[in-house]
C-alpha cells in the first residue's frame, strides 16, 4: 500500500478554486483507491509521495526532508506572472513573492499543471519540461447536478428573483483579473436582466482594487446581486437557477467554476482566452471583449433557443470532465512516479 500525503493549507481562504480543485481530488481518491493508497493529510510523517497543493513556507521547509516526503509532487495553480490583477503588496514583497513561487516549484520532483499552456511559461523559468505533467480538474457529479425546474423555482422565490427572468451568472473572487469590471458595466446596460457574482473578496483588504469594489458590492446596481462568499451547496443551488454562466476572466488556469456551471447543464460564456481553445473546443459561447459580449447577450434575449445547443454542449464538458475520466489518469501517474528510471 502507498502512502500519499496531501499536503494543503486551501481552507485558509474560502470560495477559491484551489480549494475546491483539492477538496475534489482527495474525496475521489479516498472513495476510489483505497486498495492502492493510504491517504493522509498534511502529516509530517514519512510517505511514498506528497502533493503539495499550496506554496506554504512550513511547506517549503519540509522539502529538504525527503526520506520523509518521498516523491515531491507540486500542483502548479498559478504562475508569479498570474498574481497579477489578484492581489496588492509593496512591489518589493511582490517582487520577493514572485521569486518565491518559481523557488518552491523547483524543490518538486514533479509537477502537475492544469493548463497545458503553462508548461512552456515554466520552462521559460528554467524547470524541466520532462518532469511536467497536464492533468485537467474535474468535478464530481454527486456534487454538481442539475435540479429540478421546483427546487429552481423554490430558490428564486427564496432570492425574490421572478421564476421568468433571465438571470446572469458571474463566480469568483471579487479582483480585476476576473474581469468584475466588465460584468458590473454589463448589468448596468441590461437592466432588464437579474446577474449574479457569487463569491467575494477572499484575500481580503490585499486584494488588488479592494477599496473600489467594496464600494460597489456595498452599493451595487439594483439588477446586481453579490452574493459574498457561500458554500458549495448554496454555489450549485445559484448555477441552477441561471440562464446563462458568464466568466469574463482575462487571465484563468483551468476554472473550476467552468466544469460546475457545465455539471448543472448551464451555458457558458467566455473571454476569447487561447487555454479555452485547448479545453474547451468550442462548447462554449466565445466572446471578444466587452462590446461583443454585450451584443450576444443582447441576440440571446430576443432569441432565447440559441442556448439549447449550448446546455448540450455543458453537458458534453461536464463528461469530459468527470470523475471517472479522471480517477484512471491520477492512479496512474501516482504510481508511475514510483517506477524505476
Amino acid at each position: 500500500m502507498l502512502i500519499l500525503n496531501m499536503l494543503s493549507s486551501a481552507d485558509k481562504f474560502a470560495a477559491q478554486g484551489v480549494l475546491s480543485a483539492y477538496l475534489e481530488l482527495v474525496k475521489m481518491l479516498k472513495k476510489n483507491a483505497s486498495d492502492v493508497f493510504t491517504i493522509k493529510i498534511n502529516s509530517l510523517k514519512k510517505s511514498d509521495i506528497t502533493h503539495y497543493h499550496t506554496i506554504d513556507p512550513i511547506y517549503y521547509f519540509f522539502t529538504f526532508f525527503k526520506f520523509y516526503t518521498g516523491i515531491r509532487v507540486g500542483s502548479v495553480h498559478f504562475l508569479p506572472e498570474t498574481l497579477d490583477g489578484s492581489i496588492k503588496l509593496p512591489k518589493f514583497i511582490f517582487a520577493i513573492l514572485k521569486k518565491y513561487v518559481v523557488s518552491f516549484y523547483k524543490r518538486m520532483d514533479h509537477l502537475v499543471v492544469v493548463n497545458p499552456d503553462f508548461i512552456n511559461k515554466l520552462e521559460t523559468y528554467g524547470l524541466n519540461r520532462k518532469k511536467i505533467t497536464y492533468i485537467p480538474n474535474f468535478v464530481s457529479k454527486e456534487k454538481w447536478y442539475k435540479l429540478s425546474i421546483d427546487e429552481k423555482n423554490s430558490f428564486k422565490d427564496q432570492l425574490q428573483i421572478a421564476r421568468d427572468k433571465f438571470i446572469v451568472l458571474g463566480a469568483g473572487q471579487i479582483q480585476k483579473r476576473k474581469g468584475i469590471d466588465n460584468f458590473i458595466a454589463l448589468a448596468k446596460k441590461n437592466l432588464d436582466v437579474q446577474f449574479i457574482w457569487a463569491g467575494g473578496f477572499s484575500f481580503g483588504k490585499i486584494t488588488d482594487g479592494f477599496k473600489c469594489y467594496k464600494k460597489i458590492v456595498d452599493h451595487p446596481p439594483k439588477n446586481l446581486l453579490f452574493t459574498g462568499i457561500i458554500s458549495r451547496e448554496e454555489m450549485m443551488q445559484y448555477y441552477n437557477i441561471a440562464d446563462l454562466f458568464l466568466l469574463p476572466s482575462f487571465n484563468e488556469l483551468f476554472p473550476m467554476s467552468i466544469l460546475e456551471a457545465a455539471s448543472t447543464k448551464t451555458p457558458v460564456m467566455l473571454l476569447d482566452l487561447k487555454l479555452y481553445h485547448y479545453i474547451l473546443k468550442g462548447k462554449y459561447l466565445c466572446v471578444h471583449d466587452f462590446k461583443d459580449m454585450n451584443k450576444k447577450l443582447r441576440e440571446i434575449l430576443n432569441k432565447k433557443e440559441i442556448l439549447i445547443a449550448y446546455q448540450e454542449n455543458s453537458e458534453e464538458i461536464s463528461m469530459q470532465y468527470s470523475e471517472e475520466a479522471l480517477y484512471k489518469i491520477w492512479k496512474n501517474f501516482y504510481k508511475s512516479l514510483l517506477k524505476p528510471v
